[in-house]
C-alpha cells in the first residue's frame, strides 16, 4: 500500500516541548530518614503544628534531590548533622484529602547510640520532643500509613534492599 506525503512535516504532528512539559502531572513528594537504636525502636519527633508525631523529613523543594531534602530536615529538626544512608522504602501516595497524589522515600539514618539522641538539639520550636518507639508504640503517635512505610523500612533495613510500596504496604 502506498501512501502520500500531504506536505506537512512530522514537527507539526508534535506538541512542543513546553506544551508538552506543561501538560505532565504534577507530584507532592517527600523524604524522611529511619533512625533506629540498638533494640531497633524507631526514632519519631513530635511536631508542634499537628497532632500525630513523623520522622525527621519533610517535603521536597523545587530542584531539591530526596537525599538533600533528607539531610536538610535531620539538620532543621534535630540540629546535628548525621548521616543519611541508603534509600529504603519509596511509597506511592494516592491523593488523599486535600492533597494530591505523591511519592514519598525514606532513607537509612542508621543505628543511633544513647549518647548520640541525648546531644540532639530541637530548633525554633517546630519540634517538641524526639524519641525512641516500638512499632507497636509508633502505632499509636504517627497515622496508620506511616506506621506501615515504618514497618517496611525496618524490613528492608534488615534485608539490606530497598521495599517499593503503595500507601505504606510493601509491593515488591
Amino acid at each position: 500500500m502506498t501512501t502520500s506525503s500531504s506536505g506537512n512535516s512530522a514537527a507539526t504532528d508534535v506538541l512542543p516541548v513546553e506544551q508538552y512539559v506543561a501538560g505532565l502531572a504534577r507530584k507532592r513528594m517527600a523524604a524522611g530518614v529511619l533512625f533506629r537504636d540498638p533494640a531497633e525502636r524507631v526514632l519519631l519527633v513530635e511536631p508542634s503544628y499537628k497532632p500525630n508525631w513523623e520522622i525527621p523529613g519533610g517535603a521536597i523543594e523545587a530542584d531539591e534531590a530526596p537525599w538533600a531534602t533528607a539531610q536538610r530536615e535531620v539538620i532543621e529538626e534535630l540540629g546535628r548533622h548525621l548521616a543519611v544512608g541508603r534509600l529504603l522504602v519509596v511509597d506511592y501516595v494516592r491523593p488523599q484529602d486535600s492533597r494530591p497524589e505523591g511519592v514519598v522515600f525514606v532513607f537509612d539514618g542508621g543505628v543511633l547510640a544513647e549518647d548520640e539522641t541525648a546531644s540532639l538539639v530541637l530548633r525554633d520550636g517546630e519540634i517538641l520532643s524526639a524519641s525512641f518507639h516500638t512499632l507497636e508504640q509508633a502505632g499509636a503517635r504517627v497515622k496508620p500509613l506511616l506506621a506501615d512505610r515504618l514497618s517496611a523500612a525496618l524490613t528492608a533495613a534488615r534485608e539490606g534492599v530497598t521495599a517499593l510500596c503503595e500507601q505504606g504496604r510493601r509491593i515488591a
